[in-house]
């Protein structure tokens, strides 16, 4: 199955509005870390529901662009916002259909893994990147967040698992400074007393802290020089 098809299904049964809101935990800090200025174009791989770029939107930005594998998913955030200095777009991270040094800064909330080949895909980012422009990747599922291994095997595409330093390494290899690397917990996620797990796939409820509160989402930042 491909990227397309496996998250046009998704669409189909509204699950955009889901991935919304476990991903909001972590994606609104992260969001309020991006050096976003007035008259900046911000392009968002992985858009789903186009959440981030309607909350990067409320900052002035000039223009936003949301690019999905998923037409369903693509038209689906278009009808979420009537702005007309936002657009959705269908496409593969490895094809950014965007000019040399024509975008201000690049944001991917949890999808950054399910690129076809993503060294290319940084190296895309990277020609995209106008200078000093930056890209947050953030990403829950990655080699130290041993609770998000099993995800794999409950979706039919296949997904790149590095870990922190995989991560720096690549982001370099593509011409990118890596200027931070951080785990940023999900504090919203109620966890329950030790007295009612197992819970939501957890063992323990220190498992459950460990997947929230310690390792959370990964964020990589890479800027362009």
């Amino acid at each position: 199955m491909s990227v397309r098809e496996e998250f046009d299904a998704w669409a189909a049964e509204g699950r955009e509005q889901g991935m919304e809101e476990r991903h909001w935990h972590t994606a609104r800090p992260i969001l309020a870390r991006m050096p976003v200025e007035d008259g900046d174009t911000v392009l968002d791989l992985g858009t789903g529901s186009g959440y981030a770029l309607r909350a990067l939107h409320e900052r002035g930005i000039n223009a936003a662009y949301g690019l999905d594998g998923s037409p369903e998913m693509a038209r689906k955030a278009d009808g979420y916002t009537d702005d007309g200095a936002v657009g959705f777009l269908v496409g593969d991270f490895d094809h950014l259909p965007f000019a040399d040094d024509s975008i201000d800064h690049v944001f991917s909330m949890e999808a950054f893994y399910y690129a076809n080949d993503p060294h290319h895909a940084l190296e895309e980012i990277r020609r995209v990147l106008s200078p000093g422009g930056t890209f947050y990747c953030a990403v829950n599922y990655y080699e130290e967040n041993v609770a998000s291994h099993e995800w794999q095997a409950n979706m039919e595409i296949e997904m790149t698992r590095w870990d922190r330093s995989e991560y720096r390494e690549a982001f370099r290899d593509a011409g990118l400074h890596v200027a931070e690397q951080d785990n940023v917990p999900d504090r919203e996620v109620e966890i329950p007393d030790d007295s009612e797990f197992p819970h939501e796939g957890f063992e323990t409820r220190e498992a459950m802290v460990e997947r929230y509160r310690t390792w959370g989402t990964l964020l990589t930042v890479g800027v362009a020089p």
